[in-house]
Formats: C-alpha cells, sequence, structure tokens
C-alpha cells in the first residue's frame, strides 16, 4: 500500500487496500486491552452453544483494523475525522479481511472515503461505513 505524508494532496480516485489475517489469538488479545471478555468472543464452545458456530472477533476490533488502514494510508492518526459503520456480519479467528477506501469526495479540507471491508469469502463484514480525514 503506498502511503501518503503531510506533503501529500489526497485527491478524488485515490485508493488503498489492505489485507488483514485475524490470527487466533486476536480475540483474547483484544478483550485484554478492551475489557470484553464476552464468552462469544474468547469461548469456541459457548459461541457454538448459542448458534454462532464458534467464537466470533469483537466488532470494533474490526472496526480498528479499519481504522488502522486508513490512518497508515494518510501516516497519520490524527487526520482521521469521522469513522463510522454497521456490524454486518461474524468475523472468525483465521478470516483474512480486505480493506479497501477510495477518496469519492472533497469538501473543504475533508476527503470523503467509500471503505468497504470483506472477508475472504467476499462477504461484507462492515457496511454503510463513512470515513473522512484531512485532506493535507
Amino acid at each position: 500500500m503506498k502511503t501518503l505524508d503531510a506533503h501529500n494532496t489526497i485527491n478524488i480516485g485515490d485508493s488503498f487496500t489492505v489485507n488483514q489475517e485475524v490470527d487466533k489469538y486476536r480475540a483474547i488479545y483484544y478483550a485484554g486491552a478492551s475489557g470484553d471478555f464476552n464468552p462469544i468472543h474468547i469461548d469456541a464452545e459457548f459461541g457454538k452453544m448459542v448458534g454462532l458456530g464458534g467464537a466470533i472477533l469483537q466488532g470494533l476490533c474490526t472496526l480498528g483494523f479499519t481504522a488502522d488502514a486508513i490512518t497508515t494510508w494518510v501516516s497519520d492518526p490524527g487526520r482521521l475525522k469521522k469513522l463510522k459503520c454497521r456490524f454486518a456480519s461474524p468475523v472468525r479467528m483465521g478470516d483474512t479481511l480486505t480493506i479497501q477506501g477510495t477518496v469519492t469526495e472533497i469538501q473543504g479540507d475533508r476527503a470523503v472515503l467509500a471503505v468497504t471491508v470483506k472477508n475472504q469469502d467476499g462477504v461484507e463484514v462492515l457496511t454503510k461505513v463513512q470515513a473522512e480525514v484531512e485532506k493535507g
């Protein structure tokens, strides 16, 4: 992924793609950092018992991967000004997420991004993603 720096101006059509592997311990690491120890995230047997087919990743961890992809692309976490989404489909340990973003609009000093987050099967795990970054 080509990253931008403070000297690069963002233009309509600029884009990035990041692949993120969800390792088998990610939900446990995230639980420790966030305090979200819900058993659906850290106990595969519990996840099966409640009909999820196993443990699923915390939605905010998936959103965190998305924020990281955007802020790495713009080379500065402080440039991310808006990020929201709908959690649409569970992410499982072992999944590979593809995070793609394209600048669709420039509004003043901000660039509006169209962002998709899909698993290896092409299923959108986050939908209605809205992101804005400082143009630079």
